[in-house]
């Protein structure tokens, strides 16, 4: 009688086990039915921008925990080059990555104003935007003169400290005609073309220096053609951290047809006519968009011509980009013929080991993007695995987001600051040090490895919509301020996200159901 009561009771724990296993299975699939806060993270993101600030922080500063630093930058070398971004964890402003980033903010704001905007974060996405601007504006002291770069990799790294103490080297270092940088002058005119788009109605006169400078750049890099991080000559200390691997080739396209888009003027779009087999424009067929390699971003644009009457007589080069830039969205499906992007088991577009989600949201930016060009176009994207429709391409795109935000196997958000349970060690120097408002007392440069570095508690700051490296392969994370190839965020990362937000964001705020058709797996 005893062992049949035994048998019951156990019989009845089970059963309840089974129960509440079913009930959080239940509350689990209506949390990912509801999405993630996409407002919420645009919101965030948007802070991360002015958590890299250097130079003079103004009066509406949000981030409480920074100060002003770098206000000598350039004083060495008789130009003012106080302002712009630090690009990562460290000290030093990289012009070419920091021209992408801005490049990134600007074309999101292009695409998705009206989205951003319904959020309320279209005024803190123009300041970012104008932060990076106004510091190229200054970065560009004559036509042939481009700064390229404040500070040096080496030195910044031997130190530890807060941006407010720095004590490391401010040397500055430009590209000129002797010293030539058509990548960076090529970027760097593509990221005022495209500011000078976003300012185009709300500050005409700005937006008219903006292009000023775009086309005397774009100029420069054209006229005077070299790689900006050759060993002699030109900022050969960039190479250890931002070489130009792909050359300037896809640069001086980038930059022409910014300008074209900018200008309407056809010059421009006939340079990306005529260099588009010399120049690799229809020639590479790419995996990759980033900072160093835009030829799969200028690939999506000048699909995107051949939807306007005028643009007729250049389709068939227009189509050729077309077949590269759907070549590239195929690879990324995992529906190309034989060239397919890696996925992790839990989905994530994965590219290579070091700071793997810069390419997971580049790519997330170019699927929204085209997704919203097939729907206007009434077309379909072809792949040798078969027609992909722009509802699927939208569905990946946004399972990469919703990936970011955790939905995956960690549940870890990997932007900074969403969601409950997110990277506390980010490898950021700033970050991970008393605030300088708190203490001004001066931490030297070895001191922080001494004292801060090596701390196993979170950072006493919180670097808000820094989106970290990511996991690797497997979808494992290690949240250890040292894993810098993990938990290393960097301003190109969250940049290209600014639009896509925006768009979820709007899409969260319809009642037509949308967002619960498009959940993710996780």
């Amino acid at each position: 009688m005893e062992k049949k009561k035994q048998h019951q009771s156990f019989r009845l724990a089970q059963q309840w086990r089974l129960l509440l296993l079913l009930l959080l299975l239940l509350l689990s699939a209506a949390s990912a039915a509801q999405g993630h806060n996409y407002a919420d993270a645009l919101h965030k993101s948007l802070l991360y921008f002015e958590a890299q600030r250097s130079g003079r922080l103004p009066y509406n500063q949000r981030v409480g925990w920074r100060d002003h630093s770098g206000l000598t930058d350039g004083l060495e070398q008789g130009v003012d080059l106080v302002g712009g971004y630090y690009d990562a964890g460290d000290h030093v402003k990289f012009g070419l990555p920091m021209a992408f980033t801005v490049t990134m903010l600007s074309w999101g704001v292009i695409e998705y104003r009206d989205e951003i905007g319904a959020a309320g974060e279209l005024e803190h996405a123009l300041e970012a935007i104008k932060w990076g601007t106004d510091y190229f504006i200054k970065a560009h002291t004559s036509p042939n003169v481009l700064w390229a770069e404040v500070g040096d990799g080496d030195t910044d790294h031997y130190c530890w400290q807060r941006p407010e103490d720095m004590t490391t080297s401010r040397q500055a270092y430009k590209v000129d005609e002797n010293n030539p940088g058509s990548d960076l002058a090529g970027e760097t005119a593509a990221a005022m073309a495209a500011a000078s788009i976003v300012f185009r109605k709300t500050n005409p006169h700005y937006s008219q220096l903006l292009l000023h400078h775009a086309q005397q750049l774009f100029e420069f890099g054209d006229k005077y053609r070299g790689k900006y991080d050759e060993e002699e000559g030109s900022v050969g200390v960039v190479k250890r951290y931002y070489a130009s691997v792909s050359g300037y080739m896809d640069e001086l396209l980038w930059g022409a047809l910014w300008l074209y888009k900018a200008t309407d003027r056809e010059e421009y779009l006939k340079y990306v006519i005529t260099e588009a087999q010399s120049f690799g424009g229809i020639g590479w067929a790419i995996s990759e968009f980033s900072w160093d390699v835009k030829y799969a971003g200028l690939q999506i644009i000048a699909s995107k011509l051949l939807m306007e009457e005028k643009h007729k007589k250049y389709s068939h080069i227009l189509e050729k980009y077309r077949s590269k830039a759907e070549f590239y969205l195929c690879s990324c499906l995992r529906k190309s013929n034989g060239s397919d992007v890696d996925h992790t088991p839990g989905g994530l577009i994965y590219i290579r080991q070091w700071n793997n989600m810069q390419y997971v949201s580049t790519t997330a930016f170019l699927l929204t993007v085209y997704s919203d060009f097939l729907r206007s176009s009434g077309q379909n994207l072809s792949c040798h695995g078969g027609s992909v429709g722009h509802e699927e391409l939208f569905r990946f795109a946004k399972s990469q987001v919703d990936y970011i935000l955790g939905s995956n196997p960690m549940n870890m958000s990997y932007l900074v600051g969403f969601g409950p349970n997110y990277p506390t060690r980010v490898h950021h120097r700033g970050a991970s040090m008393v605030s300088y408002r708190e203490n001004k007392g001066f931490i030297g440069c070895t001191q922080g490895y001494d004292n801060w570095y090596g701390r196993p508690e979170p950072n006493p700051n919180v670097i808000i919509g820094a989106l970290v490296g990511g996991p690797d392969w497997q979808d494992n994370f290690t949240d250890e301020r040292g894993n810098y190839m993990q938990t290393e965020a960097c301003t190109y990362n969250t940049a290209p996200l600014i639009g896509v937000f925006g768009k979820l964001s709007q899409l969260e705020g319809n009642e037509d159901g949308q967002t619960q058709n498009l959940v993710a797996s996780y």
